[in-house]
C-alpha cells in the first residue's frame, strides 16, 4: 500500500457525524502548523483525502470560519487565516480583561471540589509537556483556566474565552516550541492555583494578569522574529 493511501486510510472518519469529525482533523492541522498561515484549503482534496463528499467539507469549513481559523474568500476559497501580531496583542489584552474579571468573581464561591478539580487538570497538563504531546496542550490549558473560573457562573464570558483561545493556541504552540516556554507556564500555573486555593482574590488576580500578558508578550517578540524570515507575513 502506498504512502498516499495509507494515509488516506488513516484519516478515514466515522459516519455519525461527519462534519464535526472532519472539523476537529482540520482544526487540529491548523494549530499544529501543518496547514499555515495563507494556506488554501481545497474542498475537492480535502474529501478525496478524507473520502467524504463534498458536503460535510463545506459544513467543516464553516464552522472553522464561525471560530476565526479559515476565511472564505472569492476566487480562493478557504484560506488559512493570518492573524496581524496587533490583532493577536489585542486578544491577549482581552484575555486579560475577561479572565481577571471572571476569576475574581469565581474565587468569591469556589469550593475544595473545584480546586482539586483543577489541580488533577494541571496535573494532565503538566504530563502532556513532558511528553510532549502538544495536540493536548491547548485544551488542556483552557480546561484549567476554565475549571478555576466556571464558579463565577459566566457562561457568555467563558463561550467568548473560549473562542479567544481557540485563535491564539497555535501561535501559544508555536511560542512553547521556539522558546521552551514549558517550564515557566508550569511555575505559573502552580502559583495561580496556589493562590486561589489560598482564596487570595487580589493576588491571585494581578498574578493572572501578568501571567497572560506575560505570555503575550513573549509570544509577541518570539512570533516576530518567526515571521521575519516568512515572505508576505506581518
Amino acid at each position: 500500500m502506498t504512502r498516499t493511501r495509507m494515509q488516506t486510510k488513516e484519516r478515514r472518519i466515522k459516519r455519525q457525524s461527519v462534519p464535526e469529525s472532519l472539523r476537529d482533523s482540520l482544526q487540529e492541522r491548523i494549530l499544529n502548523g501543518e496547514f499555515r498561515d495563507g494556506d488554501s484549503l481545497i474542498q475537492d482534496a480535502i474529501a478525496a483525502e478524507y473520502d467524504v463528499s463534498r458536503m460535510p467539507v463545506r459544513e467543516a469549513l464553516r464552522q472553522l470560519e464561525a471560530c476565526g481559523l479559515v476565511s472564505m474568500q472569492t476566487h480562493k476559497g478557504a484560506v488559512v487565516t493570518t492573524i496581524p501580531t496587533e490583532q493577536i496583542k489585542e486578544l491577549f489584552e482581552l484575555r486579560a480583561m475577561l479572565e481577571c474579571d471572571v476569576l475574581r468573581r469565581a474565587i468569591e464561591r469556589c469550593t475544595d471540589q473545584d480546586i482539586a478539580d483543577a489541580r488533577v487538570i494541571l496535573g494532565e497538563l503538566e504530563e502532556s509537556y513532558r511528553q510532549g504531546d502538544m495536540a493536548s496542550w491547548g485544551s488542556l490549558n483552557w480546561a484549567f483556566h476554565k475549571r478555576l473560573y466556571m464558579a463565577a457562573d459566566r457562561v457568555q464570558t467563558l463561550a467568548i474565552l473560549q473562542g479567544i483561545n481557540v485563535q491564539t493556541e497555535r501561535y501559544i504552540r508555536l511560542h512553547l516550541l521556539l522558546t521552551d516556554g514549558r517550564g515557566l507556564a508550569e511555575q505559573e500555573h502552580r502559583e495561580l492555583l496556589r493562590l486561589c486555593a489560598l482564596r487570595e482574590t487580589e493576588q491571585a488576580v494581578a498574578f493572572l494578569h501578568e501571567h497572560i500578558s506575560g505570555t503575550g508578550r513573549a509570544l509577541l517578540v518570539a512570533l516576530r522574529n518567526h515571521r521575519a524570515g516568512t515572505p508576505g507575513s506581518d
